[in-house]
């Protein structure tokens, strides 16, 4: 472990590193930001919640001139939610550097506002393939003076059908350049990749193992049919306040959500057959803490940034036992301890090699609880009230708190997190207040002026 003040990091840097309560480096960011620092491509490999946006950002902002009006750096992220995530770390990274400007460009939203944001150019673009590919063939995105270009979750953009964007982007972009990429695995296309676009990358990877201290895994053998109350019994005697079950398929993240609202538990789906609003929306309930049971496939997934996620269920054993490192290492991150699940049905049991091979250890199986019919999870506390309105109207957090604590009367500790965004606002609000939440923002004003509201 680093002290980030050995890294040589500039005082703004330093200072924000400080302000987010930053001591000492992950491995990955001591394996990797001295490389990176240093001007080489770098090619890292760590498991998720292991701090590669810190690593990235903070070596893309120590070699930023925010004098200069051009872009600096290109960052490319497999959905909208890790963009819009990674933006938001990198802001609060840049916070004490003076007139740098971030940009998120990304797909399943209005192409027009984003091309207004770039009649000022930014020194660092976000975004995803497909939606940073239309700009560049737009003209409205210039690459020519880029020095950086990082691949964040490559494996992931893989799985979504990005590689060609990704290629096209690659080859489009300056060859004097640095390239850095982050991928939880690595398949041989991604390794190809890498080959053909990376100059000598220095080679960074962490254990991909999980902390067993910080991480405790139980495996179950259960029968396929039997998976769904195996699943109630998992949930009622462990009482998680949240917890991300994932399935292999969509027609089973339907199915088992379908199953589990019939049992009382207030169950949200999260798969590939959603519009871009109910899957922003499913997922803010579900970081926000108005749903206590998220049932994703993986690639849905992605970009679903919870700091502390108590306990995660694996409904079925993946056939790439990366893919199982992967979903464990949901829970126990941000300095907490989280619970891992998994059911195997005997069809299953030959994918359990993999997962033994890479432990290096025998799987050590765990009874089954008792489930009694009729018993459920309570309903979460919190409800999510959302906002028409954003950052495009210079709306921000704390005139959201302001205007609830104030017109509506509420207390601070009834209103939860706030999360901002271009366009629209989510807040989560205690249940039981709700309705006095939205009768005193209707008779009142945010910021001054009155916007459409509504719930979830």
């Amino acid at each position: 472990m680093t002290n980030f003040a050995e890294l040589g990091l500039c005082p703004p840097l330093l200072q924000a590193v400080d302000a987010l309560g930053f001591t000492q480096t992950t491995p990955i960011q001591a394996g990797a930001l001295p490389a990176m620092l240093a001007g080489h491509d770098v090619r890292a490999q760590a498991k998720t919640g292991s701090g590669k946006t810190a690593a990235f950002g903070l070596a893309l902002l120590a070699g930023l001139d925010a004098s200069q009006t051009r872009l600096n750096a290109l960052v490319l992220c497999p959905t909208r939610e890790l963009a819009d995530q990674v933006s938001k770390d990198l802001r609060a990274l840049a916070r004490f550097i003076p007139n740098v400007k971030i940009l998120s460009l990304c797909g399943g939203i209005s192409l027009r506002p984003q091309l207004a944001s770039l009649s000022h150019t930014p020194h660092i673009a976000v975004g995803t393939p497909g939606r940073i590919l239309d700009l560049i063939r737009r003209q409205a995105l210039d690459l020519s003076a880029l020095s950086t270009l990082v691949l964040d979750e490559a494996d992931r953009m893989l799985d979504m059908g990005f590689l060609d964007a990704v290629e096209t982007i690659l080859k489009r972009a300056p060859k004097q350049r640095r390239t850095w990429l982050f991928s939880a695995t690595y398949p041989a296309e991604i390794s190809a990749l890498s080959t053909q676009f990376q100059n000598q990358p220095q080679k960074i990877m962490v254990d991909s193992q999980h902390d067993a201290e910080v991480i405790t895994q139980q495996f179950f053998r259960v029968e396929r049919s039997t998976k769904p109350a195996a699943v109630m019994a998992l949930l009622v005697s462990r009482q998680p306040a949240s917890c991300l079950i994932f399935c292999n398929t969509k027609i089973d993240a339907r199915q088992l959500t379908a199953s589990l609202r019939e049992h009382g538990v207030a169950a949200m789906a999260l798969h590939g057959d959603l519009d871009q609003r109910d899957r922003e929306d499913t997922l803010m309930q579900f970081a926000n803490g108005s749903c206590r049971v998220l049932v994703a496939t993986d690639v849905a997934a992605r970009g679903l940034d919870i700091k502390a996620l108590p306990m995660v269920i694996a409904y079925e054993l993946p056939n790439d036992p990366d893919v199982h490192i992967h979903r464990i290492g949901r829970t126990g991150r941000a300095g907490g301890t989280g619970l891992a699940l998994t059911l195997v049905a005997q069809q299953e049991m030959g994918r359990l090699v993999g997962i033994e091979a890479q432990a290096d250890a025998a799987i050590q199986w765990s009874e089954l609880p008792v489930w009694t019919r009729g018993t459920t999870l309570p309903a979460p506390t919190m409800q999510t009230l959302v906002i028409d309105a954003g950052r495009k109207d210079k709306l921000r957090p704390g005139d959201i708190l302001g205007a609830l604590t104030g017109a509506a009367g509420l207390d601070a500790k009834q209103i939860g997190k706030i999360d901002v965004f271009a366009t629209r606002a989510y807040v989560a609000i205690d249940r039981r207040m709700l309705k006095k939440a939205l009768q005193g923002l209707r008779g009142g004003k945010i910021k001054g002026r009155k916007f459409r509201l509504r719930t979830l």
